[in-house]
């Protein structure tokens, strides 16, 4: 049975992204919306919906509807906020894809923009805030548990000791990622990383090390998204969206991982693939959420495309390499490429899908899943997408 698309992104843009500060978030999202449609090869006024990210580091005062006056707009039949920690990039394509199927708008431009990059603070300043992990009022406090580093933190050494895994486990994973942003001119950190570079490498939170964390950047990504019926009108090659999915558990990361039960990951994935109807099998390319080497990890297990406490051997072997049989981050990721939350896999899958990675291009990009997730790791949403119209 052939299955249509239900969407498609026909263009995207970017803003500068810098580690130094710069121009307000308004200012970065205008420059990457006009990019986008200048991508799509449509005019302003085509444009009648549009769904900003907001990033749940920022003053709220700092996207607002508002925006939509920085942009020579209509009238718009679609105006909203999102925040959804980490999956807001890809909730506010589903959200996009719903609204055009339902013919609620045909032409929305979906923006994530952040600056976590100030004058006086750097990200690990502006990170540092306690991350909810036990439901219990002032724990994360008084316990010093700061920012999402703590809780990854512990989820991450309840992954080692469930599997035994020794101190070098999450290395092969980064020095990966730092392999794909080589082939990448956009990427941040584009230097080799050794094993002893990694070994000798600072704890910030063990056992995390600091080539295990994300590198923030400034910047803004926007997409164009447009019915079926009118994607191949504009100037880019569109990329189609297939299947979608949120899985919302109960349970973080690191309470299944001490106690059991699912995080949500599983069913985020397993309804996305379902829509497009395909199975982890039939995927060319892993964009993945990772904003710490182990989330990268635990994402392969928990999204069903490793047996669990098989990624690391996994990624040791150079299945996910470049030339691998299932390549992961081709844009190096969070972690070298530059952490611009749910924004960043979009973004490289995109590429990927249009075959525009140049050296970074993998041959085969005829199905990409792309993952965000949230919290730690209880929120996820998916997208499956194809340079392909009909599966």
């Amino acid at each position: 049975m052939t299955r249509q698309a239900k969407s498609a992104i026909v263009g995207y843009g970017k803003s500068t992204f810098s580690r130094k500060p710069g121009p307000p978030v308004s200012d970065l999202v205008r420059t990457a919306v006009i990019n986008a449609v200048e991508d799509a090869g449509i005019e302003m006024a085509d444009v009648d919906g549009l769904i900003l990210g907001q990033s749940d580091i920022l003053e709220r005062s700092a996207l607002t509807l508002a925006f939509r006056h920085m942009l020579d707009l209509g009238t718009l039949n679609l105006l909203c906020v999102t925040e959804g920690k980490g999956t807001t990039m890809l909730q506010a394509v589903q959200h996009a894809t719903m609204a055009i199927k339902s013919g609620v708008a045909r032409k929305i431009v979906c923006v994530f923009g952040d600056t976590p990059i100030g004058a006086d603070t750097g990200a690990g300043e502006t990170f540092a805030r306690p991350s909810r992990i036990m439901n219990l009022p002032g724990w994360e406090e008084r316990y010093g548990c700061y920012g999402a580093m703590g809780a990854y933190a512990l989820a991450a050494s309840a992954y080692k000791a469930r599997y035994g895994l020794g101190d070098d486990a999450f290395a092969p994973y980064v020095m990966t990622c730092r392999n794909w942003a080589g082939l990448n001119p956009d990427a941040f950190l584009r230097q080799p990383l050794s094993l002893d570079d990694y070994l000798t490498s600072r704890f910030v939170v063990e056992p995390i090390r600091l080539f295990d964390c994300a590198y923030p950047v400034n910047g803004a990504v926007a997409f164009v998204l447009s019915d079926i019926e009118d994607a191949t009108s504009g100037l880019s090659a569109p990329v189609y969206l297939h299947g979608m999915g949120q899985g919302h558990g109960a349970r973080s990361a690191l309470y299944a991982l001490c106690d059991g039960g699912e995080t949500g990951a599983r069913s985020a994935a397993d309804r996305a693939l379902a829509m497009a109807g395909v199975s982890h099998q039939d995927i060319d390319i892993c964009q993945l959420y990772d904003a710490f080497s182990f989330s990268g990890l635990y994402g392969l297990e928990d999204f069903g495309f490793c047996a669990p406490g098989t990624a690391p051997a996994f990624v040791a072997v150079g299945e996910t390499s470049p030339g691998g049989r299932l390549p992961v981050n081709t844009g190096g990721g969070h972690l070298s490429g530059g952490y611009l939350q749910g924004a960043t896999p979009l973004l490289e899958a995109v590429v990927q899908a249009r075959g525009a990675g140049g050296a970074r291009q993998v041959d085969r990009h005829d199905l990409l899943f792309v993952s965000n997730s949230g919290g730690c790791l209880e929120y996820h949403a998916t997208l499956v997408v194809s340079p392909h119209e009909v599966l």
